[in-house]
């Protein structure tokens, strides 16, 4: 992860949230499976609030740094930018919870090799790799046509995978739901991963991350493409 820098944030909760339609609702897992209101609701109509902390430090692993003016919100849209040095951007919504369901609206444009765009829970504990960690939308592929989930688990960060095949630079839901007996992700309301292995399951509160994280290679030579992604909008469910 990285150093966190709280900033000035309005969530929208409550009746304001309740009264709207989110684009894309008709394949939102969260409206198909049923799982009722949101207790937060975010639009990217106005600006970040509170419950957002914006990361300000060095990147992934070391790599560039992550800094708060890589993000905007400009027309209800949040968009992260990485540049060709590698300064790029992420944040993470408080507060976390155990277990839960989260949903985000997402769509990134082909980018260079080296920016993955994530969705993921982490640790409120900081304690990674032993308190879990769950890309349930990493796009490692540059064209964004493939997309991978995650799970880190265990003192030597084991690892379970998979994989689902869509457009990423077009817009979609992407989701996962933690139980004590599972985590299940889904793509536009549809199930798509899922794994009842309770060894892989986290031990503690986790929160939501939105991160596009530079992966340069051991030769990296400096000629990186700028690349993006935006979230349209981000709810969280109890369990």
């Amino acid at each position: 992860m990285a150093t966190l820098v709280i900033v000035a944030v309005r969530t929208a909760t409550g009746q304001d949230a309740a009264a709207r339609t989110s684009a894309g609702a008709d394949t939102s897992a969260g409206v198909l499976q049923a799982w009722g209101e949101p207790t937060v609701t975010e639009e990217f109509d106005g600006p970040l609030g509170e419950q957002w902390r914006l990361y300000d430090g060095p990147g992934h692993v070391g790599n560039g740094i992550r800094s708060p003016g890589a993000v905007g919100v400009d027309d209800g849209l949040l968009t992260i930018t990485g540049d060709a040095e590698g300064t790029t951007g992420g944040m993470a919504l408080f507060p976390g919870q155990m277990y839960g369901r989260w949903e985000a609206r997402v769509r990134a444009p082909a980018g260079d090799e080296t920016y993955h765009a994530l969705l993921l829970l982490w640790p409120d504990a900081e304690d990674w790799p032993v308190g879990g960690e769950v890309d349930f939308m990493e796009m490692l592929d540059p064209t964004r046509q493939k997309t991978k989930i995650f799970i880190h688990y265990g003192e030597d960060n084991s690892q379970v995978q998979g994989e689902v095949f869509t457009d990423g630079t077009q817009w979609h839901n992407w989701a996962v739901e933690w139980s004590p007996e599972h985590i299940i992700a889904y793509l536009d309301g549809r199930e798509w991963y899922r794994t009842s292995d309770p060894e892989v399951l986290p031990p503690g509160p986790m929160h939501l991350a939105i991160q596009l994280d530079w992966f340069p290679g051991k030769d990296e030579d400096g000629d990186v493409r700028e690349s993006q992604m935006q979230v349209d909008w981000v709810k969280v469910y109890p369990f």
